[in-house]
């Protein structure tokens, strides 16, 4: 699963001409569902994007708060072009989940941050649909996310369990 995550100042999803969704300051996430994901890269993801430090605190003390500590929107976009392969210029999507099924996972996607922060917060366009997506990037900041490989450990990865001693490892995982 990749995310593409902005912070905005408003940002707003328009289909068909007319506007469906919108939020004022906030996260615009753009995201790509692969064949690959599951409920854990899914739970990976929706821990990662709300306690993403974007914001700054009251004192002005940048990179501190998420979403979640500033009781900021979320606007969601479903984006199966994040999952592109390039064959030479033309680009590929066969690793993205099919229609069919990723309908279902962006849905649960939805729910799980609508479950985990503030439901009425929680906006999102539409999925399958072809729209314009009008974001005022604050900034700006633009932050990538992937979910680990299925298989991978999940945690920080500077932070390990090693025989149950906790270790700290630089540009290691464990």
């Amino acid at each position: 699963m990749k995310a593409v995550v902005q912070r905005v100042t408003r940002a707003s999803v328009t289909v068909g001409g007319e506007q469906i969704s919108a939020i004022g300051k906030g996260i615009c996430v753009l995201l790509g569902i692969s064949l690959e994901d599951t409920q854990k890269e899914l739970e990976h993801m929706v821990r990662k994007i709300l306690n993403l430090r974007v914001f700054e605190d009251e004192g002005g003390k940048h990179w501190s708060k998420s979403v979640m500590d500033k009781q900021y929107e979320v606007l969601c976009v479903s984006q199966f072009t994040l999952q592109c392969v390039l064959k030479g210029n033309k680009p590929d999507f066969h690793l993205a989940m099919p229609t069919e099924q990723a309908e279902g996972f962006y849905n649960s996607f939805l729910e799980q941050l609508r479950k985990t922060y503030r439901p009425e917060l929680i906006k999102d366009g539409k999925f399958g649909a072809y729209m314009q997506v009008h974001i005022q990037n604050d900034g700006p900041v633009t932050i990538e996310l992937e979910s680990p490989a299925p298989g991978t450990a999940t945690s920080d990865p500077k932070q390990c369990v090693i025989n149950g001693q906790n270790w700290i490892l630089k540009n290691s995982r464990c």
